[in-house]
């Protein structure tokens, strides 16, 4: 059964052009993807100088961002320290096996993931206290700071995306060497977001349901020793661990379609990923300057902002998005008709572009609380905590299915236009908007941290009234987030496995063979696998957390009353040494796996695995991070007010499910998208071992 079918034009040398003018147009494009690079970071450097420069006059806020600070920059330092023998290992054995080259590309590659979590990280934690204090003035202060924060994250992950494939790209000028770059991302990214996802769960867990079900107290109450260790772990799972995964998705989706288009238009597809991610760079640093909701600071945009936004912060960080994906839309029609001759793949890459965005869409639907779906659960917990998992679950099942529509049409449509390389350029234009997709999905942890710096500053009720404001609209923009993570994956991880096919000669994958069958039932069973270890890392890590809350409550006289302070740091170390003990089986399993069934069974075998990974990846990943969204925004939508509020029978079921929730929608849904992609990237870089 043939399922591969290229359109190859004659192989040439990756660095090989047709004509000098296309080498000049190749040398413009790489050198204008560094430029576009440098001004990413150069914003992001900006947009931290301001933050940094915002005074703080609240001597708890202070005090509270500082333990939030030191605590996520510990368990990083720690995560690294950790990863820094695995990628040293692993370059030995790529240089050994593969080449030299190929080993300086997956340690390049680790460490540009690791630099942009890094960035990234500073930015968050020193923000939330920021934004907490901006709120006294108002919102629009309160949201410049959030989304300045996050926009930190996401021009960082851009910026050293396209630089570090540019750099390794002009030294090794060839798109198959440089897969290793994608590579060494991706391993770091596996790790930093089942770690975060560990220790962010471990915490939330802890806090919930010792500190709302059993004592009564509210979230973030700073009598609550988990407090502390939950707003770490919003930073460490959705900041650090977010960042790595689409700086994963990014550079691998940009290296895929350059390997796949060296056979079908030459030098010239090597090249024009890299002119769409600039183009995408651009378009982001023109969308930042909508997100405000008065348009105050730059008269020229104030009367078009006003008029959008019309006040609404909700409406800022949307329009944003459009804005940027409107604008990358209408300049690739351009530049595809001026590198390549015609508008083929100009369809492909609009196909990838409006299928994210649409899956961000449904992902809202489903998980936010103005819609059907999260007020349905809600109306379960009338009857119990059973009914609420039970409606979850469906809510999640359902919801895989218009987002495949989705992916399923992106995928027609771009090899309708382009063959396997308009499917490479769909997953290109879908990531091409992380530059803004990201900075709007950043900007939510950090609305979290600030409320919760609000509640334990004691600042002023109408000031808890815009952080929360914010912070809701961070569970909206999260979920589209992890929307956008999840269609990219499937693209992407499709894209690495059609230029897995090129490099083994794989034209097609027979149904029939037996070797074939045993990868592919191999393949569907590792992300149900990893998920479960993923859960159950979360789950023992819970029950250590559970029970210090538990020993602090009983044996430290006065924390009720609010006189004595609680052992935060012992709850942060809990969750850091969980977190770092149970991420290694999980990604070892990922790393280990493409390996020995390539080895054993061969090419074929290692196809159907990777298609198998990849059908039941993206199938788990949308209904656990969906199911857990949604369990997450009925809680909250109970505690506004609706069947009761808070303290009754119904919050607590709904607080049950919400727990349950946790690492559905925050350890294993997320990390199975890099689970999919570091296997197919780990098989294209192998592939000349498996031939």
């Amino acid at each position: 059964m043939c399922i591969l079918q290229a359109r190859p034009k004659g192989r040439q040398s990756c660095c090989e052009f047709s004509s000098g003018e296309v080498s000049l147009m190749g040398v413009f494009v790489i050198l204008l993807t560094v430029v576009t690079g440098i001004l990413a970071l150069a914003y992001a450097f900006k947009r931290y100088q301001k933050i940094m420069s915002f005074n703080v006059e609240n001597d708890r806020i202070v005090e509270l961002s500082d333990i939030i600070h030191r605590g996520a920059m510990a368990f990083l330092f720690r995560e690294y320290k950790w990863l820094f023998p695995f990628v040293i290992v692993v370059a030995g054995l790529l240089g050994w096996q593969v080449g030299v080259a190929s080993a300086v590309c997956f340690v390049l590659g680790a460490l540009c993931s690791a630099a942009s979590g890094f960035f990234g990280m500073i930015v968050a934690t020193r923000a939330n206290g920021r934004t907490s204090f901006a709120a006294i003035t108002g919102v629009n202060e309160a949201l410049g700071i959030a989304f300045g924060g996050g926009s930190v994250m996401g021009m960082s992950v851009v910026g050293i995306g396209v630089i570090g494939i540019a750099v390794c790209y002009m030294i090794f000028q060839d798109a198959n060497i440089i897969t290793s770059f994608g590579m060494g991302a991706s391993s770091i990214a596996l790790f930093a977001r089942v770690g975060g996802g560990i220790y962010t769960k471990a915490a939330d867990v802890g806090a919930d349901l010792v500190g709302k079900v059993e004592a009564g107290i509210p979230e973030d109450d700073p009598r609550n020793p988990a407090v502390i260790a939950d707003n770490v772990g919003d930073n460490v799972g959705d900041i650090a661990g977010m960042g790595a995964d689409l700086f994963e998705s990014y550079v691998n989706s940009i290296i895929a379609a350059m390997a796949v288009g060296i056979s079908v238009y030459g030098g010239r597809g090597v090249v024009y990923p890299l002119m769409i991610a600039a183009v995408g760079i651009v378009a982001a640093l023109l969308g930042t300057m909508f997100v405000k909701v008065d348009g105050s600071g730059n008269k020229h945009l104030q009367p078009y902002i006003e008029k959008l936004n019309r006040g609404d912060p909700a409406a800022a960080l949307r329009n944003g998005t459009f804005i940027t994906g409107g604008i990358l839309i209408v300049v690739s029609l351009v530049i595809t008709k001026a590198m390549l001759g015609d508008l083929n793949i100009f369809w492909a890459v609009v196909s990838g572009v409006v299928a994210g965005v649409l899956i961000g869409f449904v992902t809202e639907i489903y998980t936010s609380g103005d819609y059907g779906s999260v007020k349905h659960i809600a109306q379960a917990s009338e009857t119990g905590p059973a009914t609420v998992i039970l409606s979850g679950l469906a809510v999640g099942m359902k919801s895989t299915v218009i987002p495949v529509f989705l992916v399923c049409a992106s995928i027609l449509i771009s090899f309708k236009f382009g063959g396997l390389y308009g499917i490479a350029c769909a997953a290109v234009g879908m990531l091409s908007i992380t530059g803004m997709a990201l900075s709007v999905d950043a900007y939510g942890p950090i609305a979290d941290n600030a409320g919760g710096i609000s509640e334990m500053s004691h600042l002023p009720p109408e000031v808890r009234k815009i952080t929360d404001k914010l912070d809701s609209i961070g569970n909206t923009t999260a979920a589209m987030g992890k929307g956008l993570a999840i269609g990219s994956a499937a693209l992407t991880a499709l894209a690495l496995f059609v230029a897995f096919a090129h490099s083994v000669k794989l034209t097609s994958i027979d149904l029939q063979d037996p070797k074939v069958m045993a990868g592919l039932f191999i393949g569907g069973m590792l992300p149900f696998l990893f998920s479960a270890l993923s859960i159950e890392a979360v789950g023992q890590a819970a029950q250590a957390m559970i029970d210090e809350v538990r020993r602090q409550f009983r044996e430290i006289p006065g924390i009720m009353e609010g006189t004595a302070r609680p052992e935060y740091e012992r709850c942060v170390d809990i969750s850091t040494a969980a977190a770092l003990k149970k991420m290694v089986i999980p990604g070892l399993l990922a790393v280990v796996s493409p390996v020995l069934v390539g080895y054993l069974l061969g090419a074929q075998a290692l196809g159907g695995l990777l298609g198998g990974s990849i059908v039941t990846g993206v199938m788990l990943a949308i209904f656990m991070a969906n199911a857990g969204g949604a369990w997450d925004n009925a809680k909250k939508y109970i505690e506004e007010g609706h069947h009761g509020g808070k303290k009754t029978p119904q919050h607590a079921a709904a607080v049950v499910g919400d727990t349950v929730g946790d690492p559905f929608k925050d350890t294993a849904g997320p990390s199975l998208n890099i689970l999919i992609k570091l296997m197919s990237v780990i098989a294209l870089v192998l592939a000349p071992l498996f031939i």
